[in-house]
């Protein structure tokens, strides 16, 4: 934000050098980058942070410093003369598009003249760079560096029909915009249009066909509120930044709109004549009712480690333009002003009278009490399973969110929704916000194995951005792994992920093909019965997709999904001191048969007792057993609460298994 030192003492009294300004400016938040002579003047260069657009103006920039200083803050009161007839008879404003623009306001001057700009005003807008044009464009931008409020000032007999529409952009709709370049159009635009064709963008930049030039009589002042989201858009999609883009992007002052289309009427009047028609056309919600603060003076003390006097307190909001609305020995109740939509809680209120009463006052060495805190759920199961991945052998990464089309395509189990593309990518050619994490770690894989670490286990806790229709998208968070090892190594890592969170979870897995995984190396993974994630190994297209030399298995789940499944308070279980028996089947099965199907059934007859099923290998013999056959060795664990079982109640367990699996998949005991 420049600002120039003459114009900023319009609105309050200086008596301290341009250099002390800046340094308490800059100590209370308003960083000082630069300030160069200009003329007679000085031009202040301050760094204003995104959540402080009221500073960028010079009234704003006034606050700050009368509040400071203690001065009295001078702010001009418009009050234009109206005459003619009203302007509802000669303007129609409509707005079909209020989710970009909600709320325009306009006002009408007719009869003006215009011609070069006093001296005055030239000066003013030449110290911080605006260069004069003419003397309505002038008072534009005048009042835009004022109050930091955008207006626009259009050749009103260049309106079609007299009308304003504001309405999205046409899919291709051209616009001659003021600096004389076409821009193409996206659906996604918001701009003002009259009854033919689109005379500005919204936010952004007026239109050359509706200029004011030195032949214009009539002006239409535009003062309006747009979707921050839409003008950044617009913007950084068009490559076509402006003061107005700047301080949309950031939001502006609700109640600034009708203040400065006021001002900069009366200035027009003064410096090109005219006749002001009486009324305004405001269209749009009216300022919100500020929602109440009650600021706890004790927490001052006990933030700060000083204690500030609550009458200093009540006159640093009051002159930050605070409504005190109820005060006591305790406490004192603020409304924050609609030009500081930063001021939403207590320790906002604690941050403001801080900086203003000043951080140098607050010694190096003061006791501040320490206030215990817990970890979030979701910081829990993180801390578990990140426990978990590093002790059977994992890496952390950290990969970018963003990726190459080819990347996107290749894996994205989730959905098959496009995915979402960057305007500006960071990365050259990576464009895409990635809908897995996998091809990420694959690259990272690829990477150490050309350095020689062909070992390398690597997992990343990240999200990743599923799009939705009509809507912003999904942001999952979600844990993706890749593995020299092979799959059933990987999904006894799940397993054991899972039993570190909640050992009651069992993880289920179901069929599933991708062109980059082996067929019968691949698998949808489940728990409660909901989808969890993938796990497989690489196929060699997977492989030479990604350039990979040594085979890999890959995993993704859902990260999010175990902190409501999460055991985060661990349970005494009192545990059972009768031995187990252990007992070993080896069955002949068709070959389509699963072992998540067999297991399934063997916990189903064993009921109660099975303490365990452990899978041991599978084995084929074409000669022995015929086609289409295979036998599946697994060891059960059979175990009672009350004593000891004896072998004949576990041999009558295991023929209730033999029978089950016999009849519900026709499978042989084999021995």
């Amino acid at each position: 934000m420049l600002v120039s030192w003459k114009w900023l003492q319009e609105y309050v009294t200086l008596n301290v050098s341009h250099a002390e300004l800046t340094q308490r400016l800059m100590m209370a938040g308003l960083n000082h980058e630069s300030t160069e002579a200009a003329g007679a003047d000085f031009c202040i260069d301050l760094e204003i942070t995104s959540n402080r657009p009221d500073c960028l103006g010079h009234i704003g920039v006034a606050r700050e410093a009368a509040v400071l200083l203690g001065e009295k803050l001078k702010v001009p009161k418009p009050e234009p003369k109206t005459a003619g007839e009203a302007i509802e008879k000669s303007v129609k404003i409509q707005i079909d598009a209020p989710e970009l623009c909600p709320r325009y306001s306009a006002r009408l001057i007719r009869g003006v003249k215009i011609k070069p700009s006093p001296a005055w005003l030239v000066e003013r807008l030449q110290t911080i760079g605006q260069p004069a044009i003419n003397n309505v464009v002038d008072v534009s931008n005048y009042v835009l560096m004022e109050c930091g409020q955008p207006l626009h000032a259009f050749d009103f007999r260049k309106l079609a029909a007299g009308q304003i529409i504001v309405r999205r952009a046409k899919n291709e709709e051209q616009f001659p915009a003021i600096d004389h370049k076409t821009y193409t159009l996206t659906s996604d635009m918001c701009v003002i249009a009259d009854a033919e064709r689109p005379v500005a963008l919204a936010g952004v930049m007026g239109g050359a066909e509706t200029e004011v030039t030195a032949t214009t009589t009539d002006v239409l002042i535009e003062s309006a509120q747009f979707a921050p989201l839409a003008v950044r858009g617009a913007s950084r999609k068009l490559k076509l930044a402006s003061d107005s883009s700047y301080r949309f992007e950031r939001g502006t002052d609700p109640a600034g709109v009708d203040w400065a289309s006021l001002r900069a009427c009366e200035l027009i009047l003064q410096l090109a004549g005219g006749e002001l028609a009486p009324g305004v056309i405001d269209l749009g919600p009216k300022v919100p009712a500020p929602q109440p603060i009650v600021l706890r003076l004790s927490q001052l003390k006990r933030i700060l480690g000083i204690e500030i006097p609550a009458q200093e307190v009540e006159r640093i909001l009051a002159a930050l333009g605070c409504g005190i609305s109820e005060t006591s020995a305790a406490s004192l109740t603020a409304l924050p002003p609609p030009w500081r939509r930063d001021l939403t809680r207590e320790i906002d209120l604690v941050e403001e009278a801080a900086r203003i009463h000043g951080y140098d006052k607050i010694p190096e060495d003061i006791g501040v009490p320490m206030a215990p805190s817990h970890k979030s759920d979701h910081d829990r199961v993180l801390q578990k399973v990140r426990h978990t991945m590093t002790a059977a052998g994992f890496d952390e990464a950290l990969t970018t969110s963003v990726v190459s089309e080819a990347w996107s395509s290749a894996f994205s189990p989730w959905t098959h929704a496009a995915p979402l593309v960057c305007n500006q990518p960071m990365l050259k050619g990576a464009d895409r916000l990635r809908r897995s994490i996998v091809p990420s770690l694959l690259e990272s894989r690829r990477l150490n194995e050309s350095l020689g670490c062909d070992s390398s286990q690597l997992f990343e806790t990240a999200r990743i951005y599923l799009p939705l229709e009509n809507s912003l998208p999904h942001e999952q968070w979600s844990l993706a792994a890749v593995s020299g090892h092979d799959f059933l190594t990987l999904k006894g890592v799940v397993e054991s992920v899972l039993a570190r969170v909640n050992p009651t979870l069992r993880l289920e897995v179901v069929e599933y093909r991708h062109p980059m995984l082996v067929a019968d190396h691949a698998a949808e993974l489940r728990v409660a019965g909901q989808r969890f994630g993938y796990l497989g190994k690489l196929s060699p297209a997977g492989l030479k997709q990604f350039g990979l030399r040594r085979e890999a298995t890959i995993v993704e789940f859902d990260l999010g999904a175990l902190v409501p499944l999460a055991v985060l308070t661990p349970h005494y279980q009192t545990q059972i001191s009768f031995p187990a028996i252990a007992r070993d089947l080896n069955l002949i099965v068709d070959e389509p048969l699963r072992w998540s199907q067999l297991a399934g059934t063997v916990q189903a007859a064993a009921g109660e007792r099975l303490q365990g099923i452990s899978y041991l290998d599978t084995y084929r013999d074409v000669e022995k057993d015929g086609a289409g056959k295979k036998r599946l060795l697994f060891s059960v664990q059979l175990r009672s609460a009350e004593r000891t079982l004896t072998g004949e109640e576990a041999d009558q367990i295991i023929q209730r298994i033999v029978d089950s699996c016999q009849t519900k998949f026709g499978a042989k005991l084999l021995g």
